[in-house]
């Protein structure tokens, strides 16, 4: 068990790099056992998520290397075996490990996937495009059988509902799948352009990857010949400008895609933060005299669900009140009586988080009770008086890239413990 310890109240300046998009590594390294060549992936985010994955991978007989930002996967002596389910349950993103091994072996067993526990997410219209494919599903004790012994063949999957994992995983079966496969109704994330592009540059047959209709003519063999850069985090990008909204005397966040964060952005310039927008980063001013702001929560290219919390603490400086209603996960609020801990004034009623200015926040022992929640209350112990506690801090660890580092390179004091050591770095 970790916790993070940050001595709030320090004001922040200087320069943050933003690392690969956390979205697209986790889809991206259950992609490579795809390939029938050694991969290699760059801009890698140092995350519990990756680390979790290579442990998964190892359990395969498939080896991997991760030094200084670079992934190295070599599939070519994989093997069928029972996925270790205690790093199967420790993120969601697992799952896409039974798109990929269907595609490559045609029948994949899992035990269900963990990871946050933000309100309902089915993987009903995962299913549903693994049996249009061709394979049979069953489940029996959390454990979902798939087998496909003549093999998968192209076909029309409409989903019932935009799902970035069901769009995901459907690509991942059908990319080696006999004839074309369309899926309909798909997500539109830029991280399923990043799968997409990294499938293609191997042989793969994908096209409309960002659009809400893609079309996937199956190949026999995918080979790696470069090294694949991930695109930079969109989500990491905007807790960082949030954070040098609400703290910063002037902050540079580099490595930034700018059109994958428009909506969010666009928040912040409402709020009267004078955002200075390159074409790779953005700078942030020192920001006063904030004005409230209505969000609602959509699938890209609207607000991102996992924005809505990294938001709430700069929001609480704003006059007025401000709200938020998300659209994606509605039951997405256990970082609110944590902030009313710390005395931030945030409720939820009605399907609705509203905001109230609030004057101070003072330090206080909370718990980080996901990635995203973790990523608030980080920010709103920095924003505060004294010494802030987060237990479950492996969560915040799981999706923010030497987050540690990162913060104290900016004039913070964080560090992270654990049972045996204090470490800051």
């Amino acid at each position: 068990m970790k916790r993070m310890i940050i001595q709030g109240g320090h004001r922040l300046s200087g320069e943050v790099t933003i690392g690969g998009a956390k979205n697209s590594t986790v889809a991206l390294i259950p992609a490579a056992i795809l390939a029938d060549t050694p991969v290699q992936f760059d801009t890698v985010p140092d995350i519990l998520d990756v680390h979790n994955l290579m442990i998964i991978l190892k359990s395969m007989n498939v080896k991997s290397s991760f030094t200084h930002g670079v992934l190295d996967i070599d599939p070519t002596q994989i093997v069928e075996a029972e996925l270790p389910s205690k790093a199967i349950k420790s993120l969601r993103a697992s799952y896409y490990f039974m798109g990929a091994l269907l595609g490559r072996f045609h029948r994949a067993t899992l035990t269900f996937p963990g990871g946050d526990n933000i309100g309902p997410r089915p993987i009903d219209q995962h299913l549903k495009a693994f049996k249009a494919l061709g394979a049979s599903v069953s489940e029996n004790n959390g454990t979902v059988h798939l087998d496909a012994p003549n093999g998968l063949h192209g076909t029309r999957i409409f989903l019932d509902m935009v799902s970035v994992g069901a769009t995901i995983n459907s690509i991942l079966a059908a990319v080696r799948a006999e004839g074309t496969t369309i899926i309909e109704n798909a997500a539109k994330e830029p991280e399923i352009i990043d799968l997409a592009t990294f499938l293609n540059n191997m042989g793969a047959k994908i096209r409309g990857a960002g659009t809400d209709t893609i079309r996937i003519t199956g190949v026999s063999t995918l080979q790696s010949m470069n090294t694949h850069t991930i695109i930079a985090d969109r989500i990491e990008s905007g807790t960082y400008l949030s954070l040098a909204a609400a703290m910063g005397d002037g902050i540079m966040v580099h490595n930034i895609i700018p059109e994958h964060l428009e909506s969010f952005t666009s928040k912040l310039i409402e709020m009267g933060v004078n955002l200075q927008i390159d074409s790779d980063k953005i700078y942030v001013p020192k920001s006063e005299h904030l004005k409230a702001i209505n969000v609602k929560t959509m699938p890209f290219p609207g607000f991102a669900t996992d924005l809505q919390q990294p938001l709430t603490p700069l929001m609480s400086l704003a006059e007025g009140d401000s709200t938020i209603v998300d659209t994606i996960y509605p039951k997405r609020v256990k970082h609110i009586p944590e902030l009313q801990k710390m005395g931030m004034n945030i409720e939820a009623h009605d399907g609705m988080i509203i905001v109230r200015h609030t004057d101070h926040l003072h330090g206080a022992t909370v718990s980080a009770g996901e990635i995203r929640a973790g990523a608030a209350l980080t920010i709103a112990g920095l924003m505060a008086d004294g010494k802030t506690v987060i237990n479950n801090a492996g969560n915040i660890l799981r999706g923010y890239d030497r987050i540690v580092w990162k913060l104290n390179r900016l004039g913070a004091n964080v560090s992270i413990e654990d049972d045996s050591s204090v470490t800051v770095g």
